[in-house]
């Protein structure tokens, strides 16, 4: 049987993702970065409404020209329905529903923190991973810990409390002054850090529960405290402080990854969502798993944030189960596992 040829977009957020998959396999995957942002220190949701109408029709046209895909090939349509901003959600879901209506052919409604597990089973010329796979999913907006049976079968079984790590990066960014997106320059700065310079507690939470609030805030009355006495303190000691505040946040997430994984015993473990990307999360995760003794897959770059890639492998797998949905679909902000 010839595998179903899917066009993905991906618009919940602030990128602008296409890509065109055969089966498993990425044939192109385009994103167009939204950089009106970056004056304002975030993501302001009627910007990128309004930059996703702009950017869908030529990254789409660029995701087929890349692929040497066209219409007339293509087997369905998918889209991210949520989780995400309301009105850049509406933009890639009602252009979806006008290709699957034009073109007759299904529209599969993919949930975005699935899929950013799923990334996991695209094509990459190396075998899936053991199932069950637990997989820590960690994200500006989310950090879950997903226990996965199959491809399809996730089930989440620890996720945080209130602030994601991602946003608790992003976040510290903000109060040191640097620039966003604030994660990856957190990450830069503490390259040249010590990590065990200052310490900054993370909370005693139950069970598989994260919280990053009271973390963003110990950090906030730490640099108060000692700018009253150097005013020059954050200039002076910026790399030190990058890398023992990404060291707390990077501990404590790997703290409960390993807690669940004494309670799950995988068989493998994964890491997934944008924040994947941060070194000190990949190289003590590489550690972790090492001592475990249980394999361990992370992403390559390119399906660690924001992209369609990961949308079209999730919707391969709906594809399969014959899972689509109404031309009726709306958006689902705040959708969850």
């Amino acid at each position: 049987m010839k595998e179903p040829v899917i066009l993905a977009i991906e618009s919940s957020c602030d990128e602008t993702g296409v890509a065109v998959l055969q089966g498993r396999k990425v044939i192109s995957n385009v994103i167009a970065t939204q950089k009106v942002h970056e004056q304002y220190g975030g993501v302001v949701p009627e910007l990128a409404s309004r930059a996703h109408q702009q950017n869908i029709v030529p990254t789409i046209q660029k995701a087929l020209n890349d692929s040497g895909i066209s219409f007339s090939d293509l087997s369905a349509i998918a889209v991210t329905a949520g989780p995400g901003l309301s009105g850049a959600l509406l933009v890639g879901i009602s252009f979806a529903k006008s290709l699957s209506m034009g073109l007759n052919v299904p529209l599969i409604a993919v949930d975005h923190m699935k899929a950013h597990v799923q990334a996991h089973f695209i094509d990459s010329g190396t075998p899936l991973p053991e199932f069950p796979m637990l997989c820590l999913t960690v994200s500006g907006g989310h950090t879950q810990l997903v226990l996965v049976s199959s491809p399809n079968e996730l089930k989440e079984i620890g996720r945080t409390i209130d602030d994601a790590a991602g946003e608790a990066f992003d976040k510290a960014a903000k109060v040191l002054g640097l620039p966003y997106p604030g994660g990856p320059m957190i990450d830069k700065y503490s390259k040249n850090g010590n990590p065990q310079k200052f310490k900054f507690p993370f909370p005693e939470t139950p069970d598989l529960k994260y919280s990053f609030s009271g973390l963003k805030t110990s950090l906030l009355y730490f640099l108060r405290k000692e700018k009253e006495k150097n005013e020059c303190f954050i200039e002076d000691n910026i790399s030190d402080i990058c890398a023992s505040f990404q060291e707390a946040v990077v501990s404590y997430l790997l703290i409960k990854l390993k807690k669940a994984c004494t309670q799950v015993k995988p068989k493998s473990i994964a890491l997934a969502g944008g924040v994947s990307a941060n070194s000190r999360l990949r190289y003590l995760f590489s550690e972790l798993s090492s001592q475990l003794n249980i394999p361990c897959y992370i992403p390559p770059i390119e399906f660690t944030t924001d992209n369609a890639a990961m949308i079209g492998i999730s919707a391969y797998f709906e594809f399969l189960d014959n899972r689509f949905a109404e031309l009726n679909l709306v958006p689902s902000p705040k959708a969850s596992l």
